[in-house]
């Protein structure tokens, strides 16, 4: 029970583009396969077509603008809306202004959202969960706006 780990969802083997801490983009960002930003993108981040795609943004990596992946691992800062098709992990260096809409979320203690979580891909006849959260810890808001069932 305790001190057992449920596999992640993610492939972690799929990254295959780097942009470093020492590169700044301006303009929109378009990847297939897997991204690992530890620099800054002035603009839009989006995973290619139909291709089962993986962000990851470390620590030191910042995102000004919409991203749309399949899977992501944020430890970074994102500065727009957040669209993740299937699994979604917020480490504890995660900042996040906007918007996410998720399939599966993991969120570590001290990573932050400041907009709303919208769960996505629920079954037909069921409505989507939001949690407004609106600037607190969403580590711990999240879970007590979830389990209560309203607003923090």
């Amino acid at each position: 029970m305790f001190g057992k780990k449920k596999n992640k969802s993610i492939e972690v083997n799929k990254l295959s583009s780097l942009i470093a801490d020492n590169v700044e983009i301006v303009g929109d960002v378009i990847f297939s396969g897997g991204l690992r930003v530890d620099g800054r993108v002035e603009g839009n981040v989006i995973n290619k077509g139909d291709e089962r795609g993986l962000l990851v943004l470390s620590e030191f990596g910042c995102i000004e603008g919409s991203v749309q992946t399949y899977d992501a691992v944020v430890n970074g800062t994102i500065i727009g809306d957040l669209s993740v098709g299937h699994f979604l992990e917020l480490q504890p260096n995660a900042r996040v202004t906007g918007n996410i809409t998720y399939s599966q979320l993991q969120m570590d203690c001290g990573a932050s959202v400041e907009g709303k979580l919208v769960k996505s891909a629920e079954p037909a006849g069921t409505e989507k969960k939001v949690v407004d959260i609106g600037g607190a810890t969403a580590s711990a808001t999240a879970s007590a706006s979830t389990s209560a069932g309203g607003k923090s």
